[in-house]
């Protein structure tokens, strides 16, 4: 079914009622889980998952995804459970979209932390995917980030991620096609979009994914708001970590 963009020309506000640069409610929690090292609950619209991470534990010598002398090896493990999305489809290990954002998360975290400090040694990450509303993969960047920064693992500085799309098509020839932020997942079935993940609160780019065609000229947009929404997705996830570091030192101090 088409998506009737009539209203979003109208009152320049899209289906669900948001303006081309707003972000979708954003709900998250770290501490989720009391058996796990590291965990989070993330929202994002009705993008829902649960994160935990295992390690920096070490492994046996020799053994495969043991790490080596150079650092810790990230792993990742993405499952998608049946109900979460319309289509009540179950993925399996094989999937290879699930495989590819399993590589894109690890080879970006590889990179952030500081994996040296703990040669031959494994850092899991296992993703939950509860329900399903579009930015999956900014989603999982945003809970891993989180997860890890409760295990106490030591990184450079946060990975944000979030969505940016075209309201124009990749035939079309629209001057008017405007860029949108954080997109839903009606939105990304009919439009062209990409997921963006930025380093701290600059504009360094660490994740750049994107799954659709657009026209060349749209995308210096769409990833400039892309941008801008990271820097508003950082001060969501700063304020999680703030407001528990608090509760902790609250609950410390009694």
């Amino acid at each position: 079914m088409p998506l009737d963009t009539s209203t979003y020309t109208l009152a320049l506000l899209r289906l669900d009622g948001r303006r081309w640069n707003e972000l979708r409610r954003m709900h998250a929690q770290i501490n989720t889980q009391a058996a796990a090292d590291g965990s989070s609950y993330l929202e994002m619209g009705n993008t829902k998952l649960i994160c935990t991470v295992a390690g920096p534990a070490e492994g046996r010598r020799g053994a495969a995804g043991s790490g080596g002398d150079a650092g810790a090896t990230v792993q990742v493990e993405i499952g998608i459970a049946g109900f979460s999305g319309v289509d009540r489809k179950r993925r399996g290990k094989g999937d290879k979209r699930t495989a590819a954002m399993q590589m894109t998360i690890a080879n970006a975290f590889t990179n952030t932390l500081f994996t040296h400090l703990y040669p031959h040694s494994t850092i899991l990450i296992t993703l939950h995917v509860l329900s399903q509303d579009g930015s999956l993969l900014a989603a999982c960047l945003n809970a891993a980030t989180l997860a890890l920064i409760d295990a106490g693992v030591p990184m450079s500085d946060y990975i944000v991620a979030c969505t940016s799309g075209s309201t124009s098509s990749y035939t079309g020839a629209d001057e008017d096609a405007d860029p949108l932020l954080d997109l839903n997942g009606t939105e990304e079935q009919e439009l062209p979009f990409l997921t963006v993940g930025t380093l701290g609160a600059g504009e360094r780019v660490s994740v750049l994914i994107m799954e659709t065609r657009v026209q060349a000229a749209r995308l210096e947009g769409m990833l400039a708001v892309g941008v801008d929404g990271c820097k508003q997705v950082r001060e969501i996830l700063d304020n999680v970590v703030r407001e528990h570091g608090h509760f902790i030192l609250g609950n410390t101090v009694r």
